[in-house]
């Protein structure tokens, strides 16, 4: 229910785009499957943070680092295959893997 109540309080609030809001939406059902930071690696930080203001929420208090389908992602993987997550995400480290992140495996 709590998580219905957080849907419905973003779509009354107003003051964005109905298309923003779906994806808004969309990220914060998977969140809760996949964590914060696959949803780091497959948004930029700025999609992360203009979606945060639209839900209300903090991403990485809202979800679970990894939820528990996040191994089913590459992007699960991408992040296995770097030292630092952070540097990833940055830019400053590459992985070692070539992979879509923003697909799901097999």
């Amino acid at each position: 229910m709590e998580r219905y109540a957080l849907m419905d309080q973003a779509i009354r609030k107003g003051g964005f785009q109905i298309d923003e809001l779906e994806s808004a939406l969309g990220m914060y059902m998977i969140g809760f499957h996949f964590g914060w930071k696959v949803l780091y690696l497959i948004h930029s930080k700025r999609t992360i943070k203009k979606y945060e203001g639209i839900l209300g929420i903090k991403v990485s208090e809202a979800f679970p680092e990894f939820g528990p389908d996040a191994d089913r992602t590459n992007a699960y993987k991408l992040i296995q295959s770097v030292s630092s997550f952070w540097k990833m995400v940055s830019g400053e480290e590459k992985p070692s893997i070539q992979l879509d992140k923003r697909a799901l495996t097999e």
